[in-house]
């Protein structure tokens, strides 16, 4: 791809390094900047900054915030007593869209993959352990993207929960095994949160 310009060269490099966004694409999103006549391309580039800057990680729960706690974590509404346990901060995103789960969340950072070199010092869990301590949790649903790593995961932290007084459920298998869980429609994700259901560690 020849470019006139260095400039905009860079610009496309830069928006190709995205996920999911090519070459083209971002030539694309580029020349529309270019011949773009209002303020688009700086109110971009400031929200870019800030979510560079400013964001951070709640200190209860890890999920994306602009605060040291989350909105979620804060709010006087939400059940104290069950934490829904997610990968990522777009699990949450996902699930409260369902507006079927009314407690709180606790996002691990991914799962353990022994071949991609995550292990369980790697996520969050150890944060977790403790809140489920300090919080007097009853219970925790594991609502991980049912694939190999995240039921090795599930397991994993059933296995460190298995002395304490605590209900473990997962959600329900209206999610596919193999599937990400931020890809499942709003319905099924609601109905298999809603439908959860105990969590057996197999002898």
């Amino acid at each position: 791809m020849n470019f006139s310009s260095k400039i905009l060269e860079d610009a496309v490099n830069a928006l190709s390094s995205l996920p999911g966004v090519g070459k083209k694409s971002a030539l694309r999103l580029a020349l529309h900047l270019v011949q773009d006549h209002s303020d688009k391309a700086n109110k971009i580039s400031e929200a870019l900054i800030r979510l560079s800057k400013d964001i951070c990680k709640c200190k209860v729960c890890c999920n994306i915030s602009d605060h040291d706690i989350c909105e979620i974590c804060k709010s006087p509404s939400r059940n104290t007593h069950t934490i829904c346990i997610v990968e990522t901060a777009r699990d949450v995103m996902a699930i409260e869209d369902t507006n079927q789960f009314k407690g709180k969340y606790h996002v691990l950072g991914g799962v353990i993959s022994p071949l991609e070199g995550i292990g369980p010092q790697d996520l969050s869990i150890d944060l977790l352990i403790q809140r489920i301590k300090s919080e007097q949790t009853e219970e925790v649903i594991m609502a991980i993207s049912p694939t190999i790593e995240g039921e090795t995961t599930i397991y994993y932290i059933t296995k460190l929960l298995k002395d304490m007084n605590v209900k473990v459920s997962i959600i329900a298998r209206g999610v596919s095994f193999g599937g990400d869980l931020e890809y499942a429609d709003e319905l099924t994700l609601g109905r298999s949160i809603v439908a959860r259901v105990p969590y057996q560690i197999q002898s």
